[in-house]
């Protein structure tokens, strides 16, 4: 009774992605790219704020301050503009991966765990994109990859996935409550499975709509008037965790890749 659960969930994922085959790609990079829009119109429109923050926390002077701030604004801009528009993908996905780099270590982000994983995660989510981007006259809706495919993207789209799941590390909640415990082991087990590359589009697709829940739920920004800090810090977590969105649709639309059981199945 369960393979014949499981089958029917497969067919009516398969279903879902010939219905949407039009539109989930261009939804997914959307979606993935929001936070990097997001943050680089809000460094034009706090261009002040971010340099006076990074001239006092490093003591760099307004020079590298102000360039610090303009790479960031036409690193991110520049690079949801070519992502968007099809055009040198994968510069653009190492451009955008530089720049998570030099904000992990600008913001000290390094070393604070919570936010490490989130831009570890966008990290996959990117990766996912390169991925992507490395297709070569082939459907991205084949479900799981030829055994022909190269090896780099294989291994792309498996550290894409493992990366992924850290953002919903994030969001275990270690309390006694029946609800929190349930919602630990439902997700965990799901990020297991995405992970392990096993019912790949189901369990994504089913995080996709739990975390899309969570988002709109704890991260509700336009709630909180602007002149709050917490509409800030709100508005980064709803973009961050849109972004990582996007990342897991592409995980739907491509499939797990070679390097999961779910090719490793055809073998047995």
């Amino acid at each position: 009774c369960l393979s014949l659960l499981l089958m029917s969930d497969s067919l009516e994922i398969e279903a879902f992605l010939r219905m949407t085959k039009q539109y989930l790609p261009h939804l997914a990079r959307l979606c993935l790219i929001s936070t990097f829009l997001e943050d680089g119109i809000r460094m034009w429109f706090q261009w002040n704020e971010q340099k006076d923050y990074i001239e006092a926390t490093w003591g760099c002077g307004y020079f590298l301050a102000t360039c610090f701030v303009l790479l960031n604004l036409t690193g991110q801009l520049g690079g949801c503009v070519l992502i968007l528009s099809r055009n040198f993908v994968q510069y653009a996905c190492f451009g955008l991966f530089g720049v998570i780099a030099l904000q992990t270590v600008a913001y000290s982000i390094l070393w604070d765990i919570k936010f490490l994983m989130r831009n570890l995660a966008l990290g996959g989510g990117l990766l996912l994109l390169l991925a992507e981007s490395r297709s070569e006259g082939k459907s991205m809706f084949a479900g799981v990859p030829s055994m022909g495919e190269s090896s780099p993207k294989q291994y792309m789209q498996l550290g894409g996935r493992v990366l992924l799941v850290l953002m919903f590390m994030t969001l275990l909640h270690f309390d006694p409550s029946f609800f929190s415990i349930l919602q630990n082991m439902v997700g965990t087990a799901l990020i297991i499975l995405v992970a392990i590359g096993f019912k790949t589009k189901l369990a994504a697709l089913t995080l996709v709509i739990w975390l899309l829940a969570i988002n709109v739920y704890f991260n509700a920004f336009w709630t909180v008037p602007a002149y709050k800090p917490m509409h800030d810090f709100l508005k980064y977590d709803f973009f961050q965790t849109t972004s990582v969105i996007g990342g897991l649709l592409l995980v739907v639309a491509l499939g797990p890749g070679g390097v999961s059981m779910d090719e490793k199945k055809k073998e047995w």
